[in-house]
């Protein structure tokens, strides 16, 4: 036995979970799964399996399902189990709940309510990728996963091209090949990239090249939960026919102002002048349509 069973506080307990390998928990998380008076689950028999791996007797202790489907009455009960003085530990299916997982209105009706909140900290897929990727690591934004439509994926990208840091996505296998082109369509091929995949499991792999060339791993790759690494923009001074590219290529499916900020984003010019070269190229094209104004 390697947990310890103790006196918890009475108040929320958000606890890391491992994101593969079992072994990949704290001692801290042990005791908390072992000592919380009421337990709360994303899937409750995915954590039933994590406690029975390390030896953690439920004795008879409630365990609650939350996910993204539950409810304001299912937070209120919750809530309610602290109020009488019980610690409660939540945990999401792996990782550390809230990172594009379950938790959120959560925490925050805690908060609001006055309720103590705990962090128990541990893996997460998000830094272990940027540990692995061999990308900036001073400065990352975190997007989680990216729209399902194409359209609003490319929106979403468009609004990300500028951002100066390493960019981490979320992605299934099976959305993967159609996201990476998106990618390199709006965030441009050159990029410097990596796709890890079914981190610290049995088949982890980690790719990593410019984003043009990785696209090769996606049409191979249909199986397993994905994290995409894109690296900070390189500005420079971009030759006409690379905007002009880089625009068509945006009116496909934007209006012209959305192509505009989207190109002189990634391409670090002036986006005034970019608006007008597209409403140049729009006129007879793809962005025809578009109100005309700024």
């Amino acid at each position: 036995m390697i947990f310890e069973t103790r006196r918890l506080d009475p108040g929320l307990y958000i606890v890391a979970t491992p994101i593969g390998n079992a072994r990949d928990i704290t001692l801290r998380a042990l005791d908390v799964l072992a000592s919380a008076g009421t337990l709360v689950a994303e899937d409750t028999r995915t954590t039933r399996k994590l406690m029975e791996i390390h030896g953690i007797p439920l004795g008879g202790r409630p365990i609650r399902s939350y996910h993204d489907q539950s409810g304001a009455g299912d937070r209120a009960r919750i809530l309610a189990a602290i109020r009488d003085g019980q610690a409660v530990a939540y945990v999401s299916d792996a990782g550390t709940p809230l990172i594009a997982d379950p938790g959120f209105k959560l925490v925050s009706e805690a908060v609001a309510a006055g309720l103590d909140v705990h962090a128990v900290p541990g893996a997460s897929a998000v830094l272990a990728a940027l540990t692995v990727g061999g990308l900036g690591t001073d400065a990352f934004h975190f997007a989680g996963f990216l729209p399902a439509a194409r359209a609003a994926r490319r929106r979403a990208l468009g609004e990300l091209v500028a951002v100066p840091g390493t960019l981490v996505f979320y992605e299934t296998g099976r959305r993967l090949q159609e996201s990476l082109g998106d990618v390199c369509d709006i965030l441009g091929e050159e990029r410097r990239a990596a796709i890890c995949r079914e981190l610290t499991k049995r088949f982890e792999t980690v790719d990593r090249g410019r984003l043009g060339d990785l696209r090769a791993v996606a049409d191979r790759e249909i199986r397993g939960e994905f994290v995409l690494l894109v690296g900070r923009a390189e500005r420079a001074q971009a030759a006409e026919t690379e905007i002009d590219r880089a625009l068509q290529e945006a009116l496909n499916t934007m209006r012209v102002k959305d192509a505009a900020n989207t190109v002189a984003g990634a391409l670090g010019l002036n986006r005034r002048e970019v608006y007008q070269r597209a409403l140049a190229l729009s006129r007879g094209g793809p962005g025809a349509d578009d109100e005309g104004t700024a």
